[in-house]
């Protein structure tokens, strides 16, 4: 009980801190801060939360056995990486005057990393088979 209580005053200053902040913003920042943030609620809540249930359900019935711990974690993971690249992918911030503005060639880099990602799901594989675990009835017995 009383780790819930630090949290909740934790989250509470969090709060009060970001009101202090943005308490000398113009009304309009104010509102299009709550737009975005309303909009990514309900994309999330109606279109991202239902296609997660979904492929989950989906995956879980077509994936069978030892393979589907690590394709789900591997899935998790593009989905992470393909939602941090999504702002830098087609480099919209980019200018020809500073060339250290986002000076990498990012979808190399989304590619690179999913491939990792996806090439680490039969060495998890492997690698599981490989490892022995004590069956539960041996490891009462000692």
């Amino acid at each position: 009980m009383p780790l819930r209580v630090a949290l909740a005053a934790a989250g509470l200053a969090a709060g009060v801190y970001g009101a202090i902040l943005i308490w000398d913003f113009p009304l309009r920042t104010i509102v299009l801060i709550a737009v975005w943030a309303g909009i990514g609620l309900i994309v999330h809540d109606f279109v991202f939360a239902p296609i997660c249930a979904i492929l989950g359900w989906t995956g879980r019935r077509l994936i069978k056995g030892r393979w589907w711990t690590p394709v789900a974690v591997a899935a998790l993971c593009s989905v992470t990486l393909v939602a941090l690249a999504i702002p830098v992918y087609n480099t919209p911030g980019a200018k020809p005057d500073n060339a250290t503005i986002l000076d990498r060639n990012y979808p190399l880099g989304l590619w690179v990393s999913l491939s990792l990602v996806w090439i680490c799901v039969p060495v998890y594989y492997l690698l599981s088979s490989v490892v022995v675990r004590p069956r539960p009835h041996e490891t009462e017995m000692e």
